[in-house]
């Protein structure tokens, strides 16, 4: 140009953008013209064009552009005028100026300044120029800052990728699951290796504390003492005969075999059944009736060819006290070497075993201990011993709780805590007489008792065996001045309530002893002195 002034690039704008269908055209280069519709008219000396708008009020008019050659435009018509093709023109007000914001540390190169040819004064307009709107898109090419540092990407709507508080939540609460689920399958790992551990004893093997092995030795006193004092002395018997078999105990007497047990242990051999012995230890022998007496269930059988026995001391019962421990040692139901423990109940106590073969031949009559350590048939003839192992009785006879009808010797009940032993001091008397004559014998006063009376003592009867006299002649009862009729009450001062107790206490003793007796004749008390007799047993 030779006007001294830069020339200005006006975008003549169209009724709407160039669709699809209608191509657009596009420039060569700085400088060239732009395009001119062909059915506009050629500007002609400088006047402005006739479709072009008219000033605005208090807006000096400008010059007209000079003309341009016709032809193709150089480039697509800018609907924004950014540099550098131009300030806007006069028919599109021009958008806001782009500041951009530098990144930090960026520095923003100088803004250019499009040039003007001649400054405009700022002219007032009633109408508030609008920019035009921007199309709204997420599409990064919208974001395009011409003015931002070289080589910055591109800018993205919104905060950058990931850091949005949702972002950020969701994270925590895929951290938090994740974290749950481990501890649950931790706790399911460590619940399945303790259940296995509990029902296996362990993963490895298992090996349980225990107490180191002692000598055995225990307290003499004690039940576990007693009983190995006193076991390789007991024996069990096994006797059959041609009706009957039995069990029974028994221990032993002397060295040279002599074994004390219960004369109905013994009783089903009968005069050609067998005995055999068994020994603590297990070793057998067979045993020969020495003796037996049925008044006091006791009987005495012998062991020959065996050595080394072991005779069990006996001690003395009349120095028993109520309360004393005491061990019971037998065979209850054929079960060798048992031992039971308990204390003497009572003493004294008036007892009848017996009586199966209805004459009374077979009735015993014992002034027993009572206890109740644990007595099972099978116990019988077995000994009853006190804290130092020494025999103070012999287990014979059990109360059962069903027979209702008194001591038994050969039920097949079991305990109920109410067993008697025949005491030793009479044991001893009936077991050195049955070994030395083969029979024992029996104290008597010489009356025949009234069974059947049902007072309050022991009646004299009326008659005698063989309707003979109730007090033997020259007996010691008819010395003792005892008549038919008299009731007796008391022996030694012990009260007496029937005939069988009056019995009772007379075998206590032995023949020569004297005794003191009580009694009433026709309603008068009196006292009498004698000594007992002797009678040979059965």
């Amino acid at each position: 140009m030779d006007d001294g002034r830069q020339a200005k690039w006006w975008s003549r704008p169209a009724t709407g953008r160039p669709g699809r269908d209608e191509p657009e055209s596009r420039g060569g280069g700085e400088g060239d013209a732009p395009s001119v519709r062909p059915d506009s008219p050629a500007p002609t000396g400088g006047a402005a064009p006739a479709d072009g708008p008219a000033p605005l009020v208090g807006q000096e008019p400008q010059e007209p552009a000079p003309s341009r050659p016709a032809g193709p435009p150089l480039h697509e018509p800018d609907v924004y005028s950014t540099p550098p093709y131009g300030g806007p023109g006069p028919w599109a007000p021009a958008p806001p100026v782009q500041r951009p914001t530098p990144a930090h540390g960026t520095p923003v190169p100088p803004q250019a300044v499009p040039p003007q040819a001649v400054p405009l004064p700022p002219q007032p307009s009633p109408v508030t120029p609008q920019a035009t709107p921007v199309p709204s898109s997420s599409s990064q090419w919208l974001q395009y800052d011409p003015w931002g540092a070289p080589g910055q990407p591109l800018t993205q709507v919104g905060p950058p990728a990931g850091s949005e508080p949702g972002s950020r939540k969701n994270r925590r609460g895929g951290a938090f699951a994740g974290m749950l689920l481990l501890a649950l399958v931790a706790s399911g790992i460590g619940g399945g290796v303790g259940a296995y551990v509990e029902r296996t004893g362990g993963l490895t093997t298992v090996e349980l504390p225990q107490a180191s092995h002692d000598n055995g030795d225990r307290a003499p006193e004690s039940v576990a003492g007693i009983a190995a004092s006193a076991l390789p002395s007991v024996v069990t018997l096994h006797v059959s005969g041609t009706a009957e078999s039995g069990t029974g105990t028994g221990f032993v007497l002397d060295a040279r075999g002599h074994i004390l047990t219960n004369n109905h242990v013994v009783a089903p051999a009968g005069s050609s059944g067998d005995i055999t012995v068994t020994f603590s230890s297990g070793e057998t022998a067979a045993a020969e009736l020495v003796g037996k007496d049925s008044g006091y269930d006791l009987a005495v059988v012998r062991v020959k060819g065996v050595s080394g026995l072991k005779p069990l001391p006996l001690g003395n019962s009349d120095n028993v006290r109520v309360g004393d421990p005491v061990v019971a040692i037998g065979a209850p139901f054929d079960l060798s070497n048992t031992v039971t423990s308990g204390i003497i109940s009572a003493k004294q106590r008036p007892i009848t075993a017996g009586g199966e073969t209805g004459d009374g031949s077979d009735i015993s009559y014992v002034d027993a201990l009572q206890t109740d350590a644990p007595i099972n048939p099978g116990n019988s003839g077995g000994p009853l011993v006190d804290t130092q192992a020494h025999v103070i009785g012999i287990n014979s006879a059990i109360r059962a709780a069903d027979s209702g009808k008194g001591t038994e010797r050969g039920g097949q009940s079991g305990s109920i805590g109410l067993g008697f032993a025949i005491p030793i001091n009479q044991g001893k008397r009936v077991a050195e007489e049955l070994i030395n004559t083969g029979k024992a014998t029996h104290p008597v006063i010489g009356v025949t008792l009234d069974m059947k009376f049902t007072g309050d003592g022991a009646k004299v009867g009326e008659k005698g065996p063989e309707d003979g006299p109730a007090v033997t002649k020259g007996g010691p009862a008819a010395k003792a001045g005892i008549r038919s009729g008299d009731v007796i009450t008391e022996v030694q001062g012990q009260r007496v309530h029937s005939g069988e107790e009056l019995i009772v206490k007379i075998r206590a003793h032995r023949p020569g002893d004297r005794l003191e007796l009580r009694l009433t004749r026709g309603g008068e008390e009196r006292s009498v002195t004698l000594t007992l007799g002797s009678a040979s047993g059965t």
